[in-house]
């Protein structure tokens, strides 16, 4: 009788705990961890993987393996899928499951489920599918960053998941990772903004809403620029780049208010950052306020003793990745964790005050996204999935991503009386038109995919019917049929030209890593055999990063870059083709020629010039196409720069105007951007950088005025104090063709 007494006293303070809801969300944390063991706290930082729980048949649960995590280590987080996405229903099941677990422990703690949305809800079948972050960044378009991050929410949400893995904010100034196409590109502007606004929209309204995720910042900080391009290998960036490239995204996401933060499985100099308090304590927490979760990347505390050796043993990685700053770890695959981390507060190694710090974030995310008051699936956000206007968001995405390279003699729009042969391995194949983190994590495997996704051959028949097309290619991006320039030669004595599909398959991190960016030799050839029949070519390249055409350009007469644009991707490419949608996109990316010319837009001068002999000859910066280049088939015009004023002092704000003109024979839309650049600096000044942007609708003839106010801010730069500085100063304004300058003065 008395043991049954003290157990509904015991019951009594935990609701209580829970219930008051006259208590914030702080003193419910703080509630709870008075009453926590040291178990129940280091199961809250502990993370694994759906695997763990699950049997060999896809969303099918161990209810034995899952009672031991949940009951034995108190596992406070579980993410990822087994092979495959799951349908909604499903996910309502595995969630619930987990959850009526999580219920029957005393402390009554919801478990906080994870997934990689990066693109869309991409582990919930039949979910819709949007443009990679890098062909996002070439709509050059928050509007309509904002439009798909919202559906993503929604359809997290409605699939019981409150945790999203993205936005991915790593500055994507190494091409060869194979992470590229997740990233929003080379310019930390456009890594802002769009990383900004992402993260404002997934959410809006607040975590407790019904349709909002929490965000996750990806990979804290500077993952994008190894060494070697390969994913997971050593960075050495300066600290001076560090703070100038690949902080600011995070810097301004923080600010927005992102709920939570993931770690670069890499190192930057030599030290791990899993393993860095300078990075993740003295940096994101005390410099730029963050006061979030910060979660490892998978498998990345163990890692600074298996691969990074800077941790002798296995306890000793976990000390150091805990007193680093990290709170939860993706541990992934086992338990391992929870009995390290044990053992080193035993030892004394770690503070309970310490643990207590980390497990009062856990449990402040789960009460902002209102799991204690429902830890299931939410009827409100049900409705909120696969809605029809989805695929018309992903279709206009999809659109304003396509980026005319190349339209020579005005090869586009095709004319649909011709005829057309259809070549090339992305001609029939789905998963390179979508890429990475599609329905599974490689994304290659198409048995997932909506059955009736279009390929590009089938939405070209569409626009030009099936007596004007005809193809030498088969489905499946591997098959060597694809590849057979013989095959592709005889079709082509039937075609007036030929339209040859050519990029990459899917891949997602590591299985993406590639020695160089030549495209591979059979793609190569075929591009070869199209061009010695004599007829027009005409190139769609389907990829996540620039693969090498500069041998093979100058005979291609029209090159759309249609990097890896969702579910609607096959569509957008005819309608731009045909000249239904005329294109806009922008390259976020300098396009270079080749390994020993990658040199980025914001250059510095002495990459600008190739000094022979003390001779200085310009031309350091010779990409294939710049960073920015896209064509339209209308005619847009630039008359000159206006400013409010020939100099501004302190705070004051320049007024810039520019009168943007339609002169073509088409409505359009087109990206007004604005560069600056500093003539004399403390340090190098850029020979140009981006510090605004505007995308305006115009229709044929029509004429506007686009305004931007910029401030000493917008011409700031980390100086050798590493602060973020302007300085005094002459400056010159680009706008298209168009130059002004003016002076900046304290």
């Amino acid at each position: 009788m008395k043991n049954i007494i003290i157990l509904v006293i015991f019951c009594m303070t935990v609701n209580s705990a829970l219930c008051q809801t006259v208590k914030s969300d702080d003193q419910k944390a703080d509630s709870l961890l008075k009453i926590m063991t040291l178990d129940e706290k280091i199961g809250q930082m502990t993370q694994v993987t759906l695997g763990v729980v699950c049997t060999q048949t896809d969303g099918v649960l161990d209810t034995t393996a899952l009672r031991k995590a949940i009951h034995k280590y108190k596992v406070g987080s579980i993410l990822n899928v087994t092979n495959h996405a799951l349908s909604v229903d499903q996910w309502h099941i595995v969630i619930s499951q987990i959850q009526d677990e999580a219920m029957k422990e005393r402390m009554h703690i919801p478990v906080i489920y994870g997934l990689d949305g990066i693109h869309g809800q991409t582990y919930t079948l039949d979910a819709t599918i949007f443009p990679q972050n890098i062909a996002m960044a070439a709509t050059r378009d928050t509007d309509m960053v904002r439009a798909i991050t919202e559906v993503t929410a929604h359809e997290l949400r409605a699939s019981g998941v409150r945790w999203n893995f993205a936005p991915v904010l790593d500055c994507g100034r190494q091409p060869l990772w194979p992470r590229f196409p997740e990233t929003y590109g080379e310019d930390v502007l456009l890594d802002r903004t769009m990383g900004v606004m992402a993260v404002k929209t997934y959410q809006a309204g607040g975590l407790r809403n019904s349709n909002a995720v929490a965000s996750c910042l990806k990979h804290y900080i500077g993952y994008s620029d190894p060494r070697s391009g390969k994913d997971r290998t050593p960075a050495y960036i300066p600290e001076i780049e560090l703070r100038e490239y690949y902080l600011p995204p995070f810097r301004d996401a923080v600010k927005a208010g992102a709920a939570s933060v993931m770690v670069n499985s890499g190192e930057i100099n030599g030290i791990p950052v899993h393993a860095s308090r300078y990075l993740l304590t003295d940096i994101l927490r005390k410099e730029l306020g963050f006061e979030g979760l910060i979660v490892s990347d998978w498998e990345d505390i163990i890692r600074l003793h298996t691969r990074h050796n800077v941790a002798p043993t296995a306890r000793a990685a976990v000390v150091m990745a805990i007193q680093a700053g990290i709170d939860m770890s993706m541990v992934p695959m086992d338990f391992s964790f929870f009995d390290l981390l044990k053992e080193a507060v035993q030892k004394g190694e770690v503070t309970e005050a310490r643990i207590n710090e980390s497990v009062k974030r856990i449990l402040l995310l789960k009460l902002k996204l209102g799991l204690f008051d429902n830890p299931y699936p939410e009827k409100a956000a049900i409705s909120q999935f696969r809605k029809p206007e989805y695929q018309e968001i992903a279709l206009n995405a999809a659109r304003e991503a396509m980026t005319l390279l190349k339209n020579q003699d005005h090869i586009l729009p095709l004319d649909k009386t011709k005829k057309i042969l259809v070549a090339g391995p992305s001609a029939q194949s789905i998963s390179a038109l979508n890429g990475c983190w599609t329905y599974t994590w490689q994304g290659k495997d198409e048995r997932w995919y909506p059955s009736n996704s279009k390929t590009i051959l089938q939405a070209v028949i569409d626009k030009a019917g099936n007596d004007h097309v005809i193809t030498c290619t088969t489905r499946g991006f591997d098959q060597p049929e694809n590849y057979d320039t013989d095959k592709l030669k005889k079709y082509a004595d039937g075609a007036d030209l030929i339209l040859l599909c050519l990029g990459e398959d899917a891949y997602a991190e590591s299985p993406g890593n590639i020695r160089d960016l030549a495209l591979p030799e059979e793609q190569m050839d075929l591009a070869k055999a199209a061009i010695s029949t004599g007829k027009p070519v005409i190139l769609v390249l389907t990829e996540g990063r620039p693969r090498f055409i500069t041998s093979i350009e100058p005979k291609i007469k029209g090159i759309l870059m249609a990097y890896w644009s969702g579910r609607k991707s096959a569509e957008a490419i005819s309608d731009v083709l045909f000249g239904d949608y005329d294109p806009d996109g922008r390259l976020p990316f300098s396009y270079p020629k080749s390994m020993g010319e990658i040199v980025l837009y914001d250059r510095k001068p002495t990459e600008d010039i190739r000094e022979v002999f003390n001779d200085n000859i310009s031309g350091g910066y010779d990409p294939l196409f710049p960073f920015g280049w896209g064509l339209s088939y209308t005619n847009f015009q630039y008359g000159p720069i206006r400013l409010s004023g020939d100099s501004i002092r302190g705070n004051e704000k320049l007024t810039v105007s520019v009168n943007v003109k339609n002169a073509g024979q088409r409505d359009g839309k087109n990206t007004v951007e604005l560069y600056s650049h500093q003539f004399y600096a403390s340090v190098t000044p850029n020979m140009k950088r981006l510090r605004a942007f505007q995308k305006i609708y115009l229709k044929a003839g029509e004429e506007k005025t686009v305004v931007f106010k910029i401030d000493k801010t917008d011409l700031a730069f980390v100086n050798a104090q590493l602060k973020t500085y302007s300085e005094p100063g002459d400056f010159e304004l680009m706008i298209g063709d168009q130059k002004a300058r003016f002076t900046w003065s304290r």
